[in-house]
């Protein structure tokens, strides 16, 4: 959230600039009604290749833009458990109550474990996220 308002309190300085650009401009005018002929050689900022590669064209559909919320996709391929042994985790031998209590233990680890392997997944896509929004601010 902290980079989120960093950016945009970079993109609010970067609107209020080229606001003052805009006043700059017509203070340059004669009278505020024409361009002096003497004041020709003002350069427009917002047209270098620069300022274009950072901000983009303006348009918040560019491909820099950041969507900070994603709809969450889910793992189908995880075992969902009843409530019931699936009997799949040890090797039976004496086949009572112990046994079936292992083996439903077992599957309530496997599915700590699936879902402590998808969070690792979500972090490292968010710090993905987070890394590719340092470098886009570092470069404004």
């Amino acid at each position: 959230e902290q980079l989120n308002r960093i950016e945009e309190g970079m993109d609010q300085i970067n609107k209020d600039m080229r606001e003052a650009e805009k006043t700059l401009t017509e203070l340059n005018k004669c009278c505020g009604l024409c361009v002096c002929p003497c004041n020709s050689r003002m350069k427009n900022f917002e047209a270098s290749k620069s300022y274009r590669a950072t901000w983009g064209d303006g348009t918040e559909n560019s491909a820099d833009h950041v969507i900070s919320m994603q709809p969450r996709s889910i793992n189908h391929q995880q075992p969902q458990t009843s409530g019931r042994p699936s009997g799949g985790y040890i090797t039976r031998i004496t086949n009572d109550a112990r046994e079936d209590e292992m083996d439903e233990n077992l599957a309530q680890v496997e599915n700590i474990l699936g879902n402590l392997k998808n969070m690792a997944l979500d972090m490292g896509n968010e710090i993905d996220a987070q890394n590719k929004q340092i470098d886009r601010i570092n470069v404004k």
